[in-house]
């Protein structure tokens, strides 16, 4: 595949799950309502963008998934819409910087572990970057908002009863989607990223 084209394969497909990441945020698809807070689903067309398309396509898409969770802070999510009445600049912080680390680690990483075995990359990629958006989330949270009150609840309350649940449903669904779909994606679409390193 010569050059050209592989660079024009990535910038489709950088377009496509562009698209995808703000279809999702907008609609059903992209979030599980439960109650005060939000289980989401976008990071899995980022961690599919680091592993096919390298950390700086990656991060772009990381940057795209920020940007519609903090849209969702302006009263679409009542947990994002909390936050930033508390504290914007923190809200904003919480927003961007996991998701655009997800798009980094999995862009980073994948091609280091791919040494070792493809399955082996591809799935502990996807555990990789979906845990950068949780526990990255969860910890900033936690670090701006722990003295918070959501509702007239303590922060503590609405912590332990959403972010346990939301650890196990978001790791689950996102290393299965995102590996499998990866997987398909660098055989199929992309063949072999440019990005890749050799051996």
């Amino acid at each position: 595949m010569s050059n050209t084209s592989s660079k024009v394969r990535q910038t489709a497909l950088t377009a496509v799950l562009t698209a995808i990441v703000v279809l999702m945020a907008f609609t059903p698809l992209g979030y599980l309502r439960v109650g005060l807070v939000s289980i989401t689903f976008l990071v899995i067309p980022v961690v599919i963008g680091g592993i096919v398309l390298g950390p700086v396509r990656g991060g772009f898409l990381g940057a795209v998934f920020g940007a519609t969770s903090f849209i969702q802070c302006f009263g679409m999510d009542a947990f994002g819409t909390a936050l930033l009445a508390l504290n914007p600049v923190a809200a904003a912080a919480a927003c961007f910087v996991p998701r655009i680390l997800v798009g980094v680690v999995a862009g980073v990483l994948f091609p280091v572990l791919r040494r070792f075995g493809s399955a082996l990359a591809f799935i502990s990629t996807a555990v990789a970057g979906t845990l950068t958006n949780t526990i990255l989330f969860i910890g900033m949270v936690v670090l701006f908002f722990q003295n918070s009150y959501f509702g007239g609840s303590p922060f503590w309350t609405i912590f332990v009863g959403f972010f346990t649940f939301n650890v196990a449903l978001e790791l689950l669904v996102g290393v299965v989607a995102s590996a499998g779909l990866s997987a398909v994606l660098n055989r199929f679409v992309m063949k072999v990223p440019r990005y890749e390193v050799s051996g």
